[in-house]
C-alpha cells in the first residue's frame, strides 16, 4: 500500500510541477493576469479539471512559481553581502552571482520582473513577502560586519533593502542583454559594480542622520 502511495504522491507531484513549468513557458509572452487555466492544462495535456487537484486558482499557481523562482535564492543572497572579502571583492561575487543566475533561469527572473508590480494581488504580495525576508537575511549579514558598529537596526534594514532593489534592478539589466554582444554585457556589469559601490561609499559616510 506504501509503495502505490509514493507511487501516486510521485506522479501527483510531476504533474504539478509541469504545470508550473509549462506556464512559466506561457508567460515569456503574457502576463499572469492573461493566462487561462485551459492554456495551461492543454500545454501539459490534462483535463482543465486535473488543475484542480494542485492550484486553487491561476493565482495559486503563480504564488507557488513565485516561490519556486525565489525561495531557492536565500543562501545566494546571503553569500553576496557575506562579510567575506573586501568591499571589491563583495561586489564582484554578487554581479557574478548575478548574471550566472539570470543565464540559467531567465524565465524565472522575467517572471519576478514583469509579476512584481503585476495586477494579481497574491502574488504581488508573495515576492514583497519574499524580499522582505531577504532584506531581513541581508541586515543580519550586514550586522556582523565592523562597519555596522553603532548602527540601528532601522538603518541596517534601510541599506539592506537598498542592496536588495539594487540585485534585482542589476538582475533585469543582465536579463535584457542575454542575446547582446559580449562587450554590452561587459558594459553592464561594470555599471552594476560602480552602482553597488556607490551604496557601499555611501554606507561608510552614513552616520544616521
Amino acid at each position: 500500500m506504501s509503495h502505490t502511495l509514493g507511487i501516486r504522491q510521485a506522479q501527483k507531484q510531476k504533474t504539478r510541477q509541469a504545470l508550473q513549468d509549462a506556464a512559466l513557458q506561457l508567460l515569456e509572452e503574457q502576463s499572469l493576469s492573461s493566462l487561462g487555466l485551459r492554456e495551461v492544462t492543454r500545454a501539459v495535456g490534462v483535463a482543465p479539471t486535473a488543475f484542480y487537484r494542485h492550484f486553487r486558482s491561476t493565482a495559486d499557481l503563480g504564488v507557488a512559481l513565485v516561490e519556486e523562482a525565489l525561495g531557492s535564492l536565500h543562501p545566494m543572497i546571503r553569500t553576496t553581502v557575506s562579510t567575506a572579502g573586501d568591499s571589491a571583492e563583495r561586489i564582484e561575487r554578487a554581479v557574478e552571482l548575478i548574471a550566472r543566475h539570470v543565464d540559467a533561469y531567465p524565465a524565472h527572473v522575467r517572471f519576478i520582473a514583469r509579476e512584481r508590480h503585476g495586477g494579481v494581488q497574491p502574488v504581488r504580495e508573495a515576492i514583497r513577502d519574499q524580499l522582505a525576508r531577504f532584506a531581513e537575511e541581508v541586515r543580519a549579514e550586514l550586522a556582523k560586519d565592523p562597519v555596522s558598529a553603532g548602527w540601528s537596526d532601522d538603518d541596517l534594514l534601510m541599506l539592506a533593502h537598498l542592496y536588495v532593489d539594487q540585485m534585482l534592478s542589476t538582475a533585469s539589466l543582465f536579463l535584457e542583454t542575454l542575446d547582446a554582444p559580449e562587450d554590452e554585457r561587459a558594459r553592464v556589469a561594470g555599471l552594476a559594480r560602480r552602482q553597488l559601490r556607490l551604496i557601499s561609499l555611501g554606507r561608510l559616510h552614513w552616520n544616521g542622520g
